[in-house]
């Protein structure tokens, strides 16, 4: 296997992204009694964006605005958000996470954190330094933005 050939990068991320979706969804799976997937995304982007434009979080999520606001009324529902009227543009909803929110999204975040620092623990430091220096490319590469230390997240501060 070469790093310049394509395939064999292409076939070592998606083994990878096994990994890290196996990881995700044993993350999630203690929480999948109170919210879906699809919504855990919605609160991940409200933890990273906070308060967030209702017609900007269906952007965010690439669903339509109809299907943003079911999301959010089960988790208004669920007391993991809050959803108001902008008192800048009354036609506008904004939506923030309640403290629970924010516990269930950090509850999640820590269980993904604790099973990759095990993964990465296996590899010799060599292997961990390589792996960032990949890893920071391919995310720049792909647009996200860059990590920051203080969020749960690895998201920078806003």
């Amino acid at each position: 296997m070469s790093a310049d050939d394509p395939e064999a990068v292409i076939s070592a991320v998606l083994t990878g992204s096994r990994l890290l979706v196996g990881i995700a969804a044993r993350s999630l799976a203690s929480v999948q009694d109170r919210v879906t997937l699809p919504q855990f995304r919605m609160l991940v982007v409200l933890s990273a964006h906070g308060e967030t434009k209702l017609v900007t979080m269906a952007d965010l999520l690439g669903v339509n605005s109809s299907t943003a606001m079911r999301m959010a009324d089960r988790l208004v529902a669920a007391g993991l958000i809050v959803r108001e009227v902008n008192p800048r543009n009354r036609r506008e909803n904004l939506m923030r996470l309640t403290a629970e929110g924010r516990g269930l999204v950090d509850e999640v975040t820590a269980r993904r954190r604790k099973e990759i620092a095990a993964v990465v623990a296996r590899m010799p430091p060599e292997e961990r330094r390589a792996l960032v220096s990949a890893m920071t490319a391919f995310t720049r590469a792909g647009g996200e933005p860059e990590a920051g230390p203080s969020h749960p997240l690895g998201w920078p501060d806003r």
